[in-house]
């Protein structure tokens, strides 16, 4: 099985530094919804995995991040995407959780529920957290430059085997050009 793992805000979804709170704040980035379509076309599980601490805090509540996450795979359908399952952690920074990114937890629950090594799995993020927590769980990191990529990428430190794309689409571009083993798309 082929897999990836996308962080949501500022890879799928533009970012805000005061949360997405409400399916009404949820904006596609151009072309990411597309971007998902094709690699479901060229055989990829999409995974998405993100912190959603907005919950800890109190600014939105799980039936609020549910209708997002409606709106999310709504809209994935309409340009035949589909999102295979959405992964999150409700926790604070403060509440010292395994499953928050850095840490690998959420990742290492993915690869129990579908039953796969991660080893070499491409996971993208805009957030230094999202490629650390990849790469210590075996994960090919990609940075890209939409949502924090670019303060990331300024910021450097990135894990070893990091490559920068300007978004998502480039990033599936890539993958989809260079995986010899992808069918091509019909």
């Amino acid at each position: 099985m082929k897999l990836i793992i996308l962080d949501r805000d500022g890879v799928i979804n533009h970012d805000s530094d005061d949360f997405i709170k409400s399916p009404d704040e949820w904006i596609p980035i151009p072309g990411s919804l597309e971007a998902i379509a094709r690699l479901n076309q060229a055989g990829y599980r999409v995974v998405v995995s993100s912190n959603q601490s907005g919950i800890a805090r109190g600014l939105f509540d799980i039936m609020t991040l549910n209708a997002i996450h409606q709106k999310l795979h709504t809209a994935a359908q309409q340009v035949g995407a589909d999102i295979d399952a959405t992964f999150f952690c409700p926790h604070a920074a403060d509440d010292h959780c395994d499953c928050r990114k850095p840490k690998p937890g959420m990742l290492q629950e993915i690869a129990r529920r579908f039953d796969v090594s991660l080893k070499g799995v491409p996971t993208v993020g805009d957030s230094l957290r999202d490629l650390q927590a990849g790469f210590v769980s075996g994960c090919t990191p990609y940075l890209v430059l939409t949502g924090k990529g670019e303060k990331t990428l300024a910021k450097g430190g990135l894990p070893p085997g990091t490559t920068v794309y300007p978004d998502l689409a480039a990033v599936v571009d890539h993958l989809l050009k260079t995986r010899t083993d992808v069918p091509a798309a019909a």
